[in-house]
């Protein structure tokens, strides 16, 4: 595999139109003191009932290319500067927050990784499943049969319908972002690290549920994580994003197993280390040079 040799690579079962692409998106920050690419030249693609890893360190550009897929960037300081969003056929690049409204929720969602930062703390959480169920899927009528049924169908009791945030775990609370996100009916789903902060135990366990629901429901799944266990164990393809770029791609186990980039080299085999325990990790040297195609000089 070369890198970045096309950006959508075509195969087995691979034939069907995306749900979600972004083509060659540039994404810029700005301040006072000028101008900073987040994100650029990033082509992905996620299909129906695909689950899709988007795997790099802090920094790289991960989640900002999750919240341009969403019309989620802070607008005073960010916009995409060129390229093309389109989802479920619609070219959405440049999408007011008014026809947002429309998207959001159905046909894509978002689970983010920090449950606090997007529960309302003084809001029972089934007041605010309901209110996504209300705003987002106008074909239920039963709004609190549904919130009974999306508590359910993320393994959570009854009664948690009558707490607040802060009186749920953190475990808790992810599944009850998970359930205001399936209110919507989503067809893709956007689990931005959604078991940061998470224990083994409850991370094995939200992973496990991820899983469930995406072969119950039928969703695609576009994880963003920086962990190679979970991405080997739970996607079937991989992008792999460095310094803003995406330097390598195609399917999860052969490009984890013969990796043709040095980011993503040492990416598995740090995470090889870390699973036996030798604790010694080697650092990635170099900068972009925009004539190599993406290589690091």
């Amino acid at each position: 595999m070369k890198h970045q040799q096309s950006a959508h690579p075509d195969g087995a079962g691979m034939t069907a139109p995306p749900l979600l692409e972004t083509d060659a998106l540039r994404v810029d920050y700005t301040s006072g003191h000028g101008s900073v690419t987040a994100v650029q030249d990033v082509s992905i693609l996620v299909r129906d009932g695909e689950s899709v890893a988007l795997v790099g360190e802090s920094g790289s550009g991960k989640s900002t290319v999750a919240r341009a897929m969403l019309g989620l960037l802070p607008g005073r300081i960010a916009h995409i500067h060129s390229g093309r969003i389109t989802l479920n056929g619609t070219d959405v690049t440049h999408y007011s927050d008014t026809q947002w409204e429309g998207m959001r929720g159905h046909p894509v969602a978002m689970v983010f990784q920090d449950p606090l930062s997007y529960l309302n703390p003084v809001m029972r959480v089934g007041k605010q499943i309901a209110e996504s169920v209300k705003r987002h899927d106008k074909s239920t009528h039963d709004v609190p049969a549904r919130v009974a049924e999306l508590l359910e169908l993320v393994q959570l009791p009854a009664s948690a319908a009558r707490r607040h945030p802060h009186e749920l775990s953190g475990g808790m609370r992810q599944r009850v972002l998970l359930a205001i996100a399936l209110g919507c009916r989503p067809r893709l789903l956007i689990a931005d690290e959604p078991t940061t902060a998470l224990d083994v135990t409850t991370q094995a366990e939200i992973l496990a549920l991820l899983r469930d629901l995406r072969q119950r429901l039928g969703m695609a799944m576009l994880l963003i994580s920086h962990d190679l266990g979970v991405v080997w164990n739970e996607c079937e393809r991989v992008y792999v994003m460095f310094r803003s770029r995406i330097v390598e791609q195609g399917a999860t186990r052969e490009v984890f197993a013969k990796p043709s980039h040095p980011y993503t080299a040492g990416l598995v085999k740090a995470s090889q280390a870390a699973r036996n325990s030798e604790g010694r990790f080697e650092t990635i040297t170099g900068e972009y040079s925009t004539n190599s195609e993406g290589r690091l000089s």
